[in-house]
Formats: structure tokens, sequence, C-alpha cells
């Protein structure tokens, strides 16, 4: 069942929650197959502080412009042609970054169809393999992570691309969990 009601966020949902949701908002704007983007996630009450101009830019100025403690900023695209894994592992984070957010869109299959993939393939013949598979999601996933650990995600299906069927979950995707945490160790 999605954690997501048709007018928001939960109002329980801890600050990195309405985070992931509003980039997944925002990606969703932009439809579907699109490239990774990264986001840092900031103190929005720092961030208003200490680059008050930013913070004008992003329409943080008023206080009462918004109520989110953590503000996401989308970085520059990530280079062509660069494997995911190498791209986070070049990436070091100022302390001013709070944490940090990546969408990716991916093909999934779902857990009965794994059984049947055939031994031996190389990463590009699995992922064709994958996309002719008739049991195969195309799926958005939202993931951050802060600095002290915290984690969240979200994953939004194609087939039912709608704020109210997004499922969110601090273990969704623990793998690039897992990444973008890398990225704060020093």
């Amino acid at each position: 069942m999605p954690n997501v009601s048709p007018a928001g966020p939960p109002m329980a949902a801890s600050p990195l929650t309405v985070a992931v949701l509003e980039i997944d908002a925002y990606a969703s704007t932009l439809g579907w197959d699109q490239p990774a983007r990264l986001f840092a996630l900031v103190d929005t009450a720092r961030l208003r502080a200490q680059e008050p101009g930013l913070a004008t830019q992003l329409g943080l100025d008023d206080a009462a412009s918004t109520t989110a403690s953590l503000t996401p900023i989308e970085q520059e695209e990530l280079p062509a042609g660069t494997a995911l894994d190498d791209f986070l592992g070049t990436i070091a984070w100022p302390d001013a970054v709070a944490g940090c957010a990546m969408t990716v869109e991916r093909l999934m299959l779902p857990p009965s169809a794994e059984a049947s993939v055939p031994e031996g393939l190389g990463d590009e013949q699995l992922s064709q393999w994958v996309a002719k598979h008739p049991d195969r999601q195309e799926v958005r996933m939202t993931v951050a992570v802060l600095r002290d650990g915290a984690r969240e995600s979200a994953v939004r299906l194609r087939e039912k691309d709608s704020p109210t069927e997004v499922l969110t979950g601090a273990g969704l995707v623990p793998g690039l969990a897992e990444a973008l945490a890398a990225t704060f160790e020093s």
C-alpha cells in the first residue's frame, strides 16, 4: 500500500521522506525516459541564513513559503557514457550538504522471473534479455541518504504513474542507497 495521499506526504513524514517525495514529484513533471539526476540536500534554514541570494532564487526567501527542512538542489547533468557507479565514486560533498538524492529509471523483473535468467550473460546481454521479458516493469527510483545514515526511497511504476501509487520505504533500493552513502565517506 502506498504511503502517499493525494494531498501530499503523510503529516508525520520525516524531512527526508518529504524531500524524496518532492524530488519524485519534480521528476514526474519531466516525464519518463529521463537521465539519472543527482541532488544535494541542504538544510533549508541554513541555506536561507548563509546563501540568501540562492534561497531567493529557489523561492525560499520567505520562511512561510516552505515548511520543508531539507531543500533538494539539482546538480549538473551526469556525464554521458559514464557508469553510475564510476560517477558516484568521483563525488565529494562540501560540509554544507546534509545529504544527497538520485532519481534513476530502470527495468525490473518480479522475483518470479529471476529464476528464468539465463546463465553466463554479460551486463549488456542481461539488459537486453530483461528489456525483452514480458513481465518487465519500468520504474523510477528516487533514493536519498543523509550524512547521519538515514535513508529513504520512493518507487514509481510507469504503468501506475500517479502520486497516490508511489511506494516509500528506507530499504526499497539498498544498492543505490549504499552507493550514495559512500559519497560521504572521506
